[in-house]
């Protein structure tokens, strides 16, 4: 997966899963301050990477992780460690 379809696959998410209004979701937007998400909904977000990606994605990675952007760096990451 590319970066771009990282990002739009978290919007996609974003709004259907949790529903965020899409009008907040930016590159910069923080996770919890301005999309409203939970240590719970970031777990969920995580599980459903790992079903798309078909990797293990560790919390650990995600515990520096604080905008949308830093989301698609770290699934990136995962998807391109081979």
């Amino acid at each position: 997966m590319t970066r771009d379809e990282i990002e739009a696959k978290l919007n996609e998410f974003l709004v259907e899963l949790f529903e965020v209004d899409e009008a907040l979701i930016t590159p910069d937007a923080l996770l919890a301050e301005d999309l409203d998400l939970d240590s719970i909904d970031a777990v969920d977000l995580i599980v459903n990477f790992q079903d798309l990606i078909g990797k293990k994605v560790h919390a650990d990675d995600f515990k520096s992780v604080r905008t949308v952007n830093d989301v698609v760096d770290q699934i990136h990451n995962v998807v391109t460690k081979g």
